[in-house]
């Protein structure tokens, strides 16, 4: 199998030769990569210079990448019963670790963050709440209980603040690491959870990471654009930033009864915020060829009207077909496709989780999206690993959709679409300042600590290595005997 790209393209320049704003794209049987056009290639006309294997670079040029990972992620676990399970991050990471695709990023572990740096967005009384409250103490605190909407939903579990200071340091530090140029995307598939308020638990979601990554975005760029592909809407995200015109916050959702209720076409911002909250209400049933003729055009208009100087990247896998609590219809290559459309444009990067319910699945979303991320292609028969065992009877990496009705009819995408036009034909060139510390004060805080160098990992190989990470390795806490449980919520068969 032969790839074309141009041959001038990929041998003098760098990733500024992939045309940013409208790549062609280019299929060969499974393959799909990025190929540029005559004109953006120096005029030169493209010959056939790769052969393909497994794993194998498509693009021609290489992107930093780094990813934040820590085994004990995998060790939470929010109840019996409960649809969000931490584990599947740990099943995220063996795929990684056994497609091979770490050797092509930094892997890192997250620095844990302090209350401080928490409570730049959320308030004190709260996060002092987390770090408090625990199964056996709950009694006490029956108040805050309800004033922090912590119950059914956001339970109170053991290592709660623990838990939430793990995903909450890999979004930040991913943040942290793109501000100073240390990497060009960064994936922190652990975090993304963005229903969190500022004095609230809502939706699964403790401290919204995606926020405080934000902010740490802010101290660098003067305009950062988060993208939300979730099927629930990234109300939390809006919210923080509905008054400001620094970050316009794009979110593409199931709308109607469901949670979180909110994200309509007609909700666009508010003071200088107004038409920097773009929503793109849908129905049940999206597929991917509805996905990409709004995802693409619409993206495209923001990116040429608001010019971000970073991308924070949600990719909530709940969107996909099948999903426990989803209704969309998505495969793993509609779903992808957001994220190499994003990847397109060569702008700083951080690529977060999300939601997704369904066990099995959320790893192969993941792990793949890690691999459009690099440019490489990876095989669809999983690779035998800790995990194995989930994913039967096919044991293949990308799975078939429903024959479910889409009730998004291309009359009602294109009356959206055409409505987001208008919203997107009214943002202004350029943005007022925004304040990233402490209430009261005029000063930006201080970047976040990055995270460890790999020379000053040196000592630390062994406990570093992916292929010791995986389970409970490094010794940490021991992997909760309910997630190993059989049985039919998309756990282990």
């Amino acid at each position: 199998m032969i790839a074309y790209i141009s041959h001038k393209a990929c041998s003098r320049h760098t990733a500024s030769c992939i045309p940013a704003k409208s790549p062609q794209v280019v299929s060969f049987s499974s393959l799909t990569l990025y190929k540029a056009s005559a004109e953006a290639a120096c005029e030169k006309t493209a010959h056939p210079i790769v052969t393909l294997t497994y794993p194998r670079l498509l693009t021609p040029t290489k992107r930093r990448i780094s990813y934040f990972y820590d085994s004990d992620i995998g060790n939470f676990h929010y109840g019996q019963g409960h649809p969000m399970k931490p584990h599947r991050v740990r099943m995220t990471h063996s795929l990684v670790v056994y497609y091979w695709l770490y050797r092509n990023m930094e892997i890192l572990r997250p620095k844990p963050v302090l209350l401080s740096e928490m409570t730049r967005f959320h308030s004190d009384d709260y996060i002092n709440f987390l770090r408090v409250i625990t199964p056996d103490n709950m009694q006490e605190y029956m108040r805050q209980l309800q004033r922090f909407n912590v119950g059914e939903d956001c339970p109170v579990f053991d290592g709660l603040f623990e838990f939430c200071q793990l995903y909450t340091s890999g979004s930040i530090g991913g943040a942290a690491l793109l501000n100073q140029k240390e990497a060009d995307i960064v994936i922190n598939w652990s975090g993304g959870l963005h229903h969190a308020k500022k004095s609230e638990a809502s939706g699964f979601c403790y401290v919204n990471d995606c926020v405080l990554a934000i902010l740490e975005l802010l101290k660098h760029h003067h305009r950062v654009l988060y993208i939300d592909i979730d099927i629930h809407h990234g109300d939390g995200v809006e919210e923080a930033f509905y008054t400001t015109d620094r970050v316009m916050t794009v979110s593409f959702h199931k709308f109607g009864e469901y949670f979180p209720g909110t994200g309509d076409v007609s909700d666009f911002g508010h003071g200088n915020g107004k038409n920097y909250a773009i929503n793109f209400p849908l129905h049940d049933g999206m597929d991917d060829e509805s996905f990409v003729s709004v995802f693409r055009p619409v993206i495209g208009k923001v990116m040429e009207t608001f010019a971000p100087g970073a991308i924070v990247l949600q990719c909530g896998a709940d969107s996909l077909s099948g999903d426990r609590l989803g209704c969309f219809n998505l495969s793993l290559k509609g779903h992808a496709d957001a994220v190499a459309f994003v990847k397109s444009f060569d702008v700083p990067v951080l690529a977060l989780g999300g939601g997704g319910y369904t066990l099995r699945n959320v790893p192969r979303c993941w792990v793949y999206e890690t691999s459009v991320l690099q440019g490489t292609e990876i095989k669809d028969d999983l690779p035998f690993h800790d995990y194995f065992e989930y994913y039967g009877p096919d044991y293949k990496l990308h799975l078939p959709v429903s024959n479910m009705e889409n009730l998004n009819t291309k009359p009602y995408l294109e009356t959206i679409k055409q409505q987001l036009f208008t919203i997107l034909s009214q943002v202004s060139p350029t943005g007022a300042q925004i304040q990233t510390g402490q209430p009261g004060t005029s000063m930006t805080p201080p970047d976040a600590a990055l995270p460890e160098t790999a020379r000053e990992r040196e000592s630390e190989m062994e406990e570093r290595d992916p292929d010791t990470r995986v389970g409970d390795g490094g010794g940490g806490r021991k992997e909760h005997p309910l997630e190993m449980m059989p049985g039919g919520d998309g756990t282990r068969r």
